[in-house]
């Protein structure tokens, strides 16, 4: 692999869990620490979570199949998500055809990115473990965090690989409808 490939792989791999962070669970340290002795970590009570690295929220949604923001850069762009679109199907005049495709397009979404949401919530499980078991080198560290980036990648590519199947299907009207409904570009007429 030449080093081009190696650093955009590598650049992905950390925006992955920055986005996930980003959307869903994260933490405002300067208001978590609001009130308490300066002392006090803002990341203290999150020793009781069963996976350190992961909120409540953000394992129920990873076992959903939501997106959790990994495909901003396709919704913010006019590539619709499939269960948005569906969720405006009569706003959208989409077809039946349409709507029997994009439900189609939806299942085999959930299916793909709930497995790989599990495997997230698997890898992140173990990472826990050997840290909090005291067993964890640097050999497993970088072998394990290399696993989790490449699922957190697999993750993200299959949300924004179903934004650009429903480009395909839609038409550019219907578009710049989801687009103004959503509330991005401009006021909905």
């Amino acid at each position: 692999m030449n080093r081009i490939a190696v650093l955009s792989l590598m650049l992905t791999f950390l925006a992955v869990p920055y986005g996930m962070a980003q959307q869903h669970g994260s933490i405002n340290h300067h208001k978590a620490a609001e009130g308490k002795d300066p002392a006090t970590s803002s990341y203290s009570g999150m020793e009781k979570c069963r996976v350190k690295a992961l909120s409540g929220e953000q394992m129920a949604d990873l076992l959903a199949g939501r997106g959790m923001g990994l495909a901003l850069a396709a919704e913010l762009n006019s590539y619709p998500g499939p269960s948005h679109v569906l969720e405006l199907w009569d706003a959208l005049g989409l077809t039946d055809e349409q709507a029997l495709r994009i439900k189609a397009l939806l299942d085999q979404m959930k299916a793909e990115t709930i497995s790989l949401g599990r495997l997230v919530i698997e890898k992140e499980t173990e990472l826990d473990r050997l840290f909090s078991e005291r067993k964890m080198t640097s050999a497993h560290l970088a072998e394990m965090t290399k696993a989790i980036a490449e699922v957190q990648g697999a993750l993200r590519a299959a949300h924004l690989r179903y934004h650009l199947e429903m480009a395909e299907l839609l038409t550019p009207e219907q578009i710049r409808r989801y687009s103004q409904l959503r509330g991005y570009s401009g006021q909905v007429d």
